[in-house]
């Protein structure tokens, strides 16, 4: 079972070379990590070219200016039967591929959880699923999304049910883990499998107020109800071609 570990990267010189780090050594001679770059204009590129591995498949120069179709990018280039998602600024432990890959024998996605960290690894939540109160269930995630793309892994039939992605949502990982509620056997492990780092440049206000207004947080759900309905249709016709 080949792994595909997808990065999205835009000046993340800071901290992408322990990353890399420590998911190479995790890895077998027929994996590969895929990771689409938004155009950084740091050192980003000359730290992932350091590496010199094969393994690494490098997509320089995108112009996507968003997160979540970078990674959709890099997502569109796996190769691998399993998909990692990994963040440009985490910390793989190092039994996580190994953890992840003994679920998927008998699920579609794994959750892990994370220990949070600051930008020196200094802890600050021995459990992200504690702190975010994070579970299964389809409305409870359409109300607070539990899926944290760092700490998922998947069968390559999830891909296949995501891609491509729709316009105007404003999480990649929300979108997948919503569309692995609809169709797919979940696990979440409360075995904690990565750092994750939390500093001024996170995306992901986790751990600190929203800036996002009350009518912006209702449209991103209108607009994951919309993608979901649309994606469920367009299966229901596709099967009915067959």
């Amino acid at each position: 079972m080949s792994i595909s570990v997808c990065i999205a990267t835009y000046n993340g010189e800071k901290y992408i070379y322990e990353q890399i780090d420590s998911i190479l050594p995790q890895l077998g001679k027929e994996d590969e990590i895929v990771i689409s770059d938004d155009s950084s204009t740091d050192k980003t590129i000359e730290i992932i070219e350091s590496f010199k591995d094969d393994r690494i498949i490098l997509l320089k120069e995108q112009t996507f200016h968003s997160h979540v179709y970078n990674f959709e990018n890099a997502l569109k280039h796996a190769k691998g039967d399993t998909i990692f998602l990994a963040d440009q600024d985490d910390v793989w432990l190092p039994h996580k591929v190994s953890h992840m890959l003994t679920l998927l024998h008998d699920y579609d996605l794994v959750l892990s959880d994370a220990k949070m960290v600051d930008e020196a690894k200094n802890p600050l939540h021995d459990s992200f699923f504690a702190f975010h109160h994070s579970k299964r269930g389809f409305f409870k995630n359409l109300y607070q999304n539990s899926y944290l793309g760092c700490c998922m892994a998947f069968k390559r039939n999830l891909l296949d049910i995501a891609l491509p992605f729709p316009k105007h949502i404003n999480m990649h990982d929300w979108w997948i883990g919503m569309n692995a509620e609809l169709y797919s056997s979940i696990v979440f492990t409360k075995e904690p499998l990565v750092l994750y780092r939390r500093h001024e440049d996170t995306l992901t206000p986790v751990d600190r107020q929203s800036t996002n207004s009350f009518w912006q947080k209702i449209g991103f759900r209108v607009a994951m109800l919309r993608g979901l309905t649309l994606r469920y249709l367009q299966r229901l016709f596709s099967k009915e071609k067959r």
